[in-house]
């Protein structure tokens, strides 16, 4: 893995390899392989990270990411989707999205986490629709996690004002404020001179005067 990775080894000469082939069927072998990739890829970018991802789907490792997302066990189902998301496996981005409607609390934040690193805001516009209450817990990680992908590209974030839910609505307002998003404030002001419950209203304001001053 490290010759690949650092040294221009490509895949095929060593897939042929007894002793890989010995490795690779190992379970204990393929979880520390999968564990050094994970770790590596947190800590490159660029070429690096980019052979490693090959590394990912050519060794066949991302199978055993796909079939951990398949899991009737939630805890099970959360490696996976951390897997797949950091090697930023975008073709599972619907699935995720489908996980993060969840009852489980952990593999919703989980699933959300992982959606907005692979989708950007495309990961939580399908708030807009969400029936029930999101907690300030949830709502901390909503938006940790758009500050710790440095998630470049808010188009929609606006969309969240317009739902039904209150805290999905809160939000969208305290994105829009953590992110300095100044671009939003007509939509602010929108809500602001439109909205119907007082604790909307007046979070609203705060945030419009927060982006004005």
């Amino acid at each position: 893995m490290f010759s690949i990775v650092f040294q221009d080894l490509t895949f095929s000469a060593i897939k042929e390899d007894n002793d890989y082939k010995i490795l690779s069927r190992n379970t204990f072998s393929r979880e520390v392989t999968m564990e050094s990739i994970i770790d590596l890829h947190k800590n490159y970018d660029g070429v690096y990270s980019q052979k490693l991802e090959q590394f990912y789907k050519e060794s066949g490792l991302i199978n055993d990411s796909l079939k951990r997302l398949k899991s009737l066990k939630w805890e099970i189902k959360c490696k996976g989707i951390t897997e797949l998301a950091e090697m930023n496996v975008t073709e599972t981005f619907d699935s995720i999205i489908t996980i993060s409607k969840s009852r489980n609390k952990t593999l919703k934040i989980t699933a959300l986490n992982a959606a907005i690193k692979l989708g950007g805001t495309k990961g939580i516009v399908h708030l807009t629709e969400y029936p029930f209450p999101i907690d300030e817990w949830m709502q901390i990680n909503i938006i940790n996690a758009f500050k710790k992908h440095d998630v470049g590209d808010t188009k929609g974030v606006e969309l969240l004002l317009e739902s039904q839910n209150t805290t999905v609505i809160s939000i969208g307002l305290k994105l829009i404020k953590e992110l300095k998003l100044t671009q939003k404030v007509s939509y602010v002001a929108q809500l602001v001179n439109n909205a119907t419950n007082t604790q909307v209203k007046y979070e609203a304001q705060n945030v419009l005067q927060t982006l004005t001053i």
